[in-house]
């Protein structure tokens, strides 16, 4: 019987089905330079794209998937072309079916939206996107919607939710993982291919990222829902330069071999993705013809994926200070690292802070970008040398991706799990102007990713043999002309997992108890930020200059009066009063220390721990 004559679900019940291989792979042979919109093609140059798609056909593919991989709103914005996503969406599926003849399946790819990109907006915003594209596709005549490289699970599901209620078609549901058998978001592949049958998916899969290799270790390991429908559509393996040019290299018949395998777990729908050509799909066509599909068999308890019951979790050795900060006032202390290579002076401080009675020392990260000597590093000396607890400051500008899980297992290795997470000032503003600010993530991804390691997954999805146990604190800013915006985005910050709060300093009794108020339904612990004034000069600086800082009037009156020593102790005086409105109503105390001179925050730690317990005695008598 002729494809066409049967729905797709049905025809996979008792027959194999070889789907094509890669668009833009082929586009690409014929002449078309990266970086224009290969969908686009389907109105400027649609003999092209058919050719495409009759090469695949002659090869044997017998499933042709539409160019619409990129055809949604969000992509073909990049081109200018966002008003252009119904015409295209359907002149691809006007294609595809020329190209097709009537033994064929044309179904209609719908690409993720977020593509491989860190989420740094909510993904509710993408519902009317699946939307725009799926409609024009189901009246375009599709036989099915392909959903492909969705590297999130909570996406896929996103748009699952829109689509079905849209059509009664198969939809074809196939996620990429950069590792084998767990997903970017966490999700190990026998819970995604479970979410997304219940979801209303009716055939799930893999495809890109991996090669045939990986993706039949993933089908090897995973438990498949009863009466699933599979798919697989393998990378031509791992792209590589060679002889001076990236390519693909595994060859059709390693893929016909594979494909073979692929069977034998249960796969009935199989094509190719990146660096597949006709070649390759020819391949496969020929091992496979006349082959009935194999019941899939899962694997036993021994063979699944690792669980996390068998991760090892490392014991903390002393309470953390979001555990101190629910019994009593805790003090922190940013003291920073120094700027060139001595460190004596640097640990001498750290020593008298950490004897004074600072519950932590916390140390920025190359704070407004000017070069200072390794937080990681002092933190491990500190540690190692003094039994000090330190706190890390991660910024977000310094590191890609790889860089920051990589610091990450760093800091867990040394014991170091107490971070503060922040975006980081630009490269352009510090002493090295012509380094490039990283910034692949936001403050609120690189929160959530960081406790993501704490649940054993790595940044990629990949089990990792220990959960780490970070305690991550977001940074506030409550100095600002809205602070109803401010308390909005500490809100996400709180919700993508941040375990305490640490302000940008204040200097007026009134900022303080406007934080209180704003801040007191937040049920994570907030230390206030306090940070003595040292000068004049140091004032003005401070409050016209440094973002995210601003004094009261009062505060520069007071300094413009004092000069040399007089003017420290009058920085000191305005702490200590700072502190007298801070201490009943927070616990937490964060106390910046200015130009190093950490006899300041001695004087001020101490001042903290006589205060709080007078208050502590008279609140008990």
């Amino acid at each position: 019987m002729s494809a066409d004559k049967k729905d797709l679900r049905a025809y996979l019940q008792d027959n194999l089905l070889i789907g094509d291989g890669a668009m833009a792979t082929q586009l690409y042979r014929t002449g078309v330079p990266v970086g224009v919109s290969f969908e686009e093609l389907c109105l400027s140059n649609p003999r092209l794209v058919h050719d495409v798609h009759k090469a695949y056909y002659d090869a044997g593919a017998r499933l042709l998937e539409t160019n619409t991989f990129g055809a949604n709103r969000d992509a073909l914005s990049r081109y200018g072309l966002e008003h252009k996503v119904t015409r295209i969406n359907r002149a691809a599926v006007a294609i595809a079916r020329e190209a097709a003849k009537e033994d064929a399946f044309v179904v209609g790819s719908i690409g993720s939206i977020l593509a491989g990109r860190v989420r740094q907006k909510a993904m509710d915003e993408f519902r009317d996107q699946f939307e725009e594209q799926a409609i024009a596709l189901i009246h375009a005549g599709v036989d099915g919607l392909i959903l492909e490289t969705f590297l999130d699970v909570e996406e896929m599901l996103l748009a699952i939710e829109v689509i079905r209620p849209l059509t009664g078609q198969p939809l074809i549901c196939q996620l990429a993982t950069l590792e084998v058998g767990r997903t970017r978001d966490g999700y190990t592949l026998t819970e995604a291919f479970s979410l997304l049958q219940k979801a209303g998916a009716d055939i799930v899969g893999l495809n890109c990222r991996l090669g045939p290799a990986e993706i039949l270790r993933s089908y090897e390991q995973v438990q498949v829902p009863e009466g699933a429908l599979l798919s697989a559509f393998p990378n031509a393996g791992r792209l590589g330069l060679t002889d001076g040019e990236y390519a693909y290299k595994s060859s059709p018949e390693y893929f016909a071999e594979s494909a073979m395998r692929l069977r034998e777990q249960g796969v009935r729908l199989l094509g190719g993705c990146c660096g597949t050509t006709p070649d390759h799909v020819e391949a496969m066509a020929d091992a496979l013809k006349g082959l009935a599909p194999q019941k899939r068999v899962n694997p036993s308890a021994t063979e699944r994926e690792p669980s996390h019951s068998s991760y090892n979790v490392r014991d903390r050795q002393k309470p953390s200070i979001v555990e101190r900060v629910k019994t009593g006032t805790t003090i922190i202390v940013e003291f920073d690292p120094p700027k060139d290579l001595d460190t004596e002076s640097f640990l001498q401080g750290c020593c008298e802070l950490h004897k004074a009675g600072a519950d932590s020392i916390t140390l920025a990260d190359n704070s407004l970008a000017n070069v200072r000597m390794s937080n990681m590093a002092l933190g491990a000396i500190m540690k190692s040398q003094y039994g000090m607890d330190p706190l890390i400051h991660i910024a977000c500008r310094d590191r890609n991706l790889i860089g920051q899980q990589s610091h990450l297992m760093g800091l867990h290795a040394l014991g170091i799990d107490q971070v503060l997470v922040v975006t980081g000032d630009p490269s352009r503003f510090g002493d090295l102007p012509g380094a490039s600010s990283v910034f692949d993530v936001t403050s609120f991804d690189l929160i959530r990713m960081v406790k993501q390691l704490n649940e054993g997954i790595s940044f990629s999805g990949r089990p990792l043999k220990q959960k780490a146990q970070f305690i991550v604190g977001a940074a506030f800013n409550p100095n600002v002309r809205q602070i109803d915006a401010a308390i909005k985005r500490l809100e996400k910050k709180v919700e993508a997992g941040a375990d305490f709060i640490m302000t940008q300093p204040v200097y007026d009794a009134e900022a303080i108890r406007l934080v209180y108020e704003s801040t007191k339904h937040i049920n994570i612990p907030v230390f206030i930020g306090i940070m003595p004034l040292t000068s004049q000069r140091n004032a003005e600086f401070l409050h016209n200059e440094v973002p995210g800082i601003k004094l009261s009037d009062e505060a520069l009156e007071r300094m413009r009066k004092v000069k040399g020593e007089e003017a420290r102790q009058e920085g000191i005086k305005m702490a200590k009063e700072l502190l007298d409105a801070a201490i009943p109503v927070f616990n937490g105390i964060y106390l910046i220390t200015p130009f190093n001179y950490y006899a300041m925050s001695v004087e001020l730690i101490q001042y903290v721990r006589q205060k709080s317990s007078l208050l502590q005695t008279s609140v008990q008598v």
